[in-house]
């Protein structure tokens, strides 16, 4: 099964279990980070997390999917991204630098 570069799972380890059953080992989130380029979105009514990762990615392959990024990298980590945003709460983004040399670097991968 081919996995997006932007997919959260591009660095899990494809496993079979003694029953012939494929799985994805256990990824690590990327957690918050006090950077100095973080950058702080003040949520309007309508706003998504797919609409503020297409909005502060672009650029990146399907920046809108790169939705859970934002969702892990709260200082309070978001567990359910369906649940409406409050206008005027602020959401951390996580600059493109540290997106790119972070989290989707290829030293983020685990060998086994």
């Amino acid at each position: 099964m081919p996995i997006f570069p932007s997919s959260r799972y591009r660095f899990c380890v494809e496993y079979e279990d003694s029953d012939g059953n494929s799985h994805l080992d256990e990824r690590e989130p990327f957690r918050y980070q006090d950077e100095p380029d973080n950058e702080f979105h003040t949520v309007i009514d309508g706003d998504t997390w797919w609409g503020i990762a297409a909005l502060y990615f672009q650029g990146m392959s399907r920046a809108c999917g790169i939705w859970w990024l934002l969702c892990e990298y709260q200082p309070t980590p978001v567990v359910d991204p369906t649940i409406a945003l409050k206008p005027g709460s602020v959401v951390v983004v996580p600059s493109l630098r540290l997106v790119r040399t972070q989290v989707f670097s290829s030293e983020r991968r685990r060998f086994h």
